[in-house]
């Protein structure tokens, strides 16, 4: 009996170029794991915050982005991601990982970043990263690592930007960062570090950038950086044990930029920045630092930057920035400076940028020049306002009329309103003191000289006090003399010229010694030792006699001959004039017949 068969389908003829088109197909995938997300975005695998205890199986071949961060992940074990030899980005932040087995990721050879952050990571060994010869970016920060061991990065020879911040880290070993040939980008913040790791940095000969931030570190020793020849930025951020820099601790450096902010620095660190002749930024905000003195940052040639804002700043000294031909950024907002004079600046014509809000700045002749560049400076988002004389106070700068009103940015010359006596006398060893104060407006400055223009300092034995008073200790004869205390402001200065006259001390006898010590040549009391008893017996009693007879003769002729000799006092005279005059004009001078 013949069985009715059905006919056989009849498949159309598909060209061989299919075939060739559907292989990369059919070999690249396999399946998306039913938990991830692969349609977002091409070749990316999706994998966040799923609850995953493990790696994921069935991922697609040629994938290039896989996300696992957000899961429960345990462990890395050698082999689990070594089929995905296309990847280029792995995310692993946010995990439960406490170990990762050398070799776990062999294979990677074409992965580019690695995240590892917020994971439970205690220690990098040797041969955690072998296999990733072309990772350029390593995240590591918000780990609970202690050690970095020597090795711990050697597979990683094109690796370009480290993170390690936010860790436990207290020691890292001198050849931990040995192999990093380029590193470009180095992060250390918020660990255990109480001393930087010199040796490990030093190992690093292509680092361009090294940021050291909050970290409870009290110095930096000298020649701790030494050997970091390409850096060129470097960031110490949030040291709050910083109080000074020592002059050799940037030594070997070449830098364009450099922020210290958030430290305890008292004063700009001139000694440990004058050979930083390339440096371009100068960031030192947020230090105690009272003021800028004269021509200190001249070594500085090529600074064009400067900001110190939220400091203590109260005086910025004429001619401060004066040799930085280049110097166009300066931020000293919220200080308490009270003025900022046009001397300070080498060329103010050539200031872009001045952030000056905050400070309580008096509005008088010296910010004349503020006012005219006010249309064309770059105050920042708030310009500077005045905080005095009452009639413009709150105003800000902006606000004024090009032609100004009588009264405004004005300010009064110093005049001597008190002073002490014109002429003090003083014993020799004896101790001086001149009063001198002025009125003004601004408030004037007190400075004392000599008459051949010497400038007395605040230091030593002839030494000037803060309040202006001029003291002179252990009196000498060479300190008799003028004396001119000059007080000066802005606007113009005054003079007054006094007088210290020595009294010698001598002796009752005329003498110019001490009167309890016995000079060369007057004979004290006469007896007679051992030695002497023993030389007049030798010589007979009679010599004696007579040769200490004609001694005591010849002493009484020099002192009869020593009082004929007659003293002679020279006084100056220069005739006085009523120095209260204030029509007078000029310099005062006050002078007294002594």
């Amino acid at each position: 009996m013949a069985v009715a068969t059905a006919p056989k389908q009849a498949w159309p003829p598909w060209p061989p170029v299919f075939f060739l088109l559907l292989l990369p197909a059919l070999g690249s995938s396999g399946n998306c794991p039913a938990v991830c997300d692969c349609t977002s975005q091409p070749q990316a695998v999706l994998c966040a915050h799923r609850r995953l205890e493990a790696v994921p199986g069935g991922l697609p071949l040629d994938t290039e982005l896989l996300d696992l961060s957000g899961n429960r992940l345990w462990g890395l074990q050698q082999g689990m991601l070594s089929r995905l030899g296309q990847l280029r980005e792995l995310d692993l932040s946010y995990n439960q990982l406490s170990t990762l087995e050398p070799g776990a990721f062999h294979g990677l050879r074409s992965l580019l970043t690695l995240r590892l952050q917020g994971n439970r990571l205690r220690i990098m060994g040797p041969g955690v990263f072998a296999g990733l010869s072309a990772l350029t970016l390593l995240d590591l920060r918000l780990n609970q690592i202690v050690l970095f061991l020597d090795g711990a990065f050697r597979e990683l020879g094109s690796l370009q930007q480290l993170e390690v911040g936010d860790n436990h880290l207290v020691f890292v070993a001198p050849g931990a960062f040995a192999g990093l040939a380029k590193l470009s980008t180095l992060t250390l913040e918020r660990c255990n570090l109480s001393t930087v790791p010199g040796p490990a940095l030093a190992r690093l000969p292509a680092l361009g950038a090294l940021k050291l931030r909050e970290l409870d570190i009290g110095r930096l020793p000298a020649g701790a950086l030494r050997g970091l020849g390409q850096l060129r930025e470097l960031e110490i951020h949030h040291w709050p044990a910083l109080e000074a820099l020592e002059p050799g601790s940037l030594g070997g450096l070449n830098l364009s930029s450099l922020a210290i902010t958030h430290c305890n620095l008292s004063s700009v660190p001139f000694q440990a920045l004058h050979h930083l002749s390339f440096l371009r930024a100068l960031d030192l905000s947020r230090n105690p630092i009272s003021a800028i003195p004269a021509r200190r940052l001249s070594s500085l040639v090529r600074l064009q930057e400067l900001r110190l804002s939220g400091a203590c700043l109260t005086s910025i000294a004429a001619h401060a920035f004066h040799g930085l031909t280049a110097f166009h950024l300066l931020d000293v907002a919220d200080n308490a400076l009270q003025t900022l004079e046009e001397t300070a600046f080498p060329s103010p014509d050539k200031l872009v940028t001045l952030r000056l809000s905050g400070n309580p700045l008096t509005c008088d002749c010296r910010l004349l020049w503020l006012l005219r560049l006010r249309r064309r400076l770059d105050f920042g988002s708030t310009p500077p306002a005045c905080a005095g004389p009452q009639h413009v106070q709150g105003k800000s700068l902006r606000e004024f009329a090009d032609i100004l009103p009588p009264g405004h940015f004005t300010c009064r010359p110093a005049l001597i309103r008190k002073s002490g006596p014109r002429w003090v006398m003083a014993e020799e060893g004896g101790h001086a003191v001149f009063s001198c104060s002025g009125d003004g407006d601004p408030a004037p400055t007190v400075s004392w000289m000599r008459p051949q223009g010497v400038r007395l300092g605040r230091a030593g034995r002839v030494r000037v006090l803060q309040d202006g008073t001029l003291e002179i200790r252990s009196v000498q004869l060479r300190d008799r003399g003028a004396y001119v205390c000059v007080v000066s402001n802005v606007a113009g200065n005054d003079s007054l010229r006094t007088w210290l006259e020595v009294i010698q001390v001598e002796p009752p006898n005329g003498t110019l010694s001490d009167p309890n010590s016995t000079s060369p040549g007057i004979p004290g009391p006469f007896f007679l030792d051992s030695r002497g008893i023993a030389m007049v017996l030798a010589v007979g009693f009679l010599p004696f006699l007579t040769s200490v007879t004609l001694c005591f003769g010849l002493i009484a002729l020099w002192s009869k001959g020593k009082g004929r000799v007659k003293h002679h006092v020279t006084f100056d005279f220069v005739a006085p004039r009523t120095s209260g005059d204030k029509n007078s004009g000029g310099n005062r001078v006050t002078a007294k017949l002594f």
